[in-house]
C-alpha cells in the first residue's frame, strides 16, 4: 500500500525552525517506507541473515521466509573470501565475484538498495559497507530489520526472485578501508582514534568466545555496535551525535573481524564522517605476533 505525504496549508502553529525540522536519514528506511516502495523497479533487496556459531542457519531462515524479492547473501561464502594465515575471519569477498552476483541480482548504477537481516543490521551492515566501497550510495538498512517488518504485518514469502540482468561498474574507494600498516601506525602516533566495535567484556580480554587471544589494540576506544540501537532500531540522532561527538573522518573502525564495525561506520557516516575500516579487525591483528595486545579499560 502506498502512502502520499503532502504539504499542510501555511499555518502559525503548523511552521518549525529549519533547525528542528526532523531530516529522513539517509542510510537506514522504515518498514513503513519500504512496503510502499516494493513495486519500484529500481529496488534491490537483499537478506543477509547469519550465525556465526551455525553459519548455514542464515540460508535455511531465509528458505523459510523472507522479503518479497529479496536475495540472499552469505556472509562467509558470498561476502567474504577464504580464510588465510592474515587477513582475519572475514577478509574481504574478491570483488569481481561480489560485483557478479550483485549484477545477477538486478544491481545497476540506478538500483535503490535495501538490506536486511534479524540481528539490528549486525551483518547488514557489512554490505552497506561493501556497496559503499564499490561506490554504489544509494543503500540503506531496513531499521529494525526483519523482526520490525513482521511486527508491522507485512508479508513474507518462500519465492526466491530470478536471475536478474544488472549492469554495474565499481568505482572502489580506497580512502574507506585501512591498512594494518594504518593501525600500526595509529598505535605507534596515537594521532587517530581507534574504536573497537565488541561487547565490552571482549573488549576488555574478560570473555573471548570466538578468536584465539583476547584484548584491544592498544590505544582503542570501545563503541560496541549494540549502543547504536534502542529496541532494535537505531538511536534518534541527536543521541548518535552525541555518542560520536569528536570522532571525525580520520578515525578507524575494527571489530572482531570488520563486520560489525560496518554498524559503525554506518552511523558515523549519516553523521557526516567517513572514517576508515579496519577490514581484518582484532581477528588480523592478532595473527602478527608482533603486535601488542592490552587488556582491561583505556586508561
Amino acid at each position: 500500500m502506498g502512502y502520499e505525504f503532502c504539504t499542510p496549508a501555511p499555518s502559525s502553529h503548523l511552521r518549525l525552525e529549519p533547525s528542528k525540522i526532523p531530516r529522513m536519514a539517509r542510510n537506514w528506511i522504515s518498514p513503513l517506507e519500504l512496503n510502499s516502495r516494493l513495486e519500484n523497479p529500481h529496488l534491490v533487496l537483499f537478506d543477509t541473515q547469519f550465525n556465526l556459531m551455525n553459519p548455514a542457519l542464515g540460508r535455511e531462515l531465509y528458505a523459510e521466509g523472507h522479503l518479497p524479492g529479496a536475495y540472499f547473501l552469505d556472509i562467509n561464502l558470498d561476502l567474504s573470501s577464504p580464510v588465510l594465515e592474515h587477513g582475519g575471519r572475514h577478509p574481504l569477498p574478491d570483488l569481481t565475484e561480489l560485483v557478479d552476483k550483485l549484477e545477477r541480482s538486478g544491481v545497476t548504477h540506478a538500483s535503490e538498495i535495501v538490506v536486511y537481516d534479524d540481528m539490528g543490521g549486525m551483518y547488514a551492515a557489512r554490505l552497506w559497507w561493501l556497496l559503499k566501497y564499490l561506490g554504489h550510495d544509494d543503500v540503506k538498512l531496513l531499521d529494525g530489520g526483519l523482526n520490525a517488518w513482521l511486527e508491522a504485518g507485512f508479508q513474507m514469502t518462500v519465492d526466491v526472485p530470478p536471475t536478474r540482468a544488472g549492469k554495474f561498474t565499481p568505482t572502489v574507494r580506497p580512502e574507506l578501508l585501512a591498512t594494518l600498516e594504518d593501525v600500526q601506525k595509529a598505535v605507534q602516533g596515537r594521532q587517530v582514534r581507534l574504536l573497537d566495535a565488541r561487547a565490552a567484556e571482549r573488549f576488555r580480554g574478560e570473555k573471548e568466545t570466538v578468536d584465539p587471544v583476547a584484548g584491544h589494540i592498544p590505544g582503542a576506544e570501545n563503541y560496541p555496535f549494540m549502543d547504536n540501537l534502542e529496541n532494535g532500531h537505531f538511536k534518534a540522532l541527536e543521541l548518535l551525535e552525541q555518542r560520536f561527538e569528536g570522532v571525525n573522518s580520520s578515525a578507524i573502525l575494527y571489530c572482531g573481524s570488520g563486520v560489525t564495525a560496518a554498524h559503525n561506520a554506518l552511523v558515523l557516516d549519516e553523521l557526516g564522517v567517513k572514517p576508515k575500516l579496519y577490514a581484518g579487525s582484532w581477528s588480523d591483528w592478532i595473527s602478527y605476533p608482533e603486535n601488542p595486545i592490552k587488556t582491561g579499560n583505556r586508561p
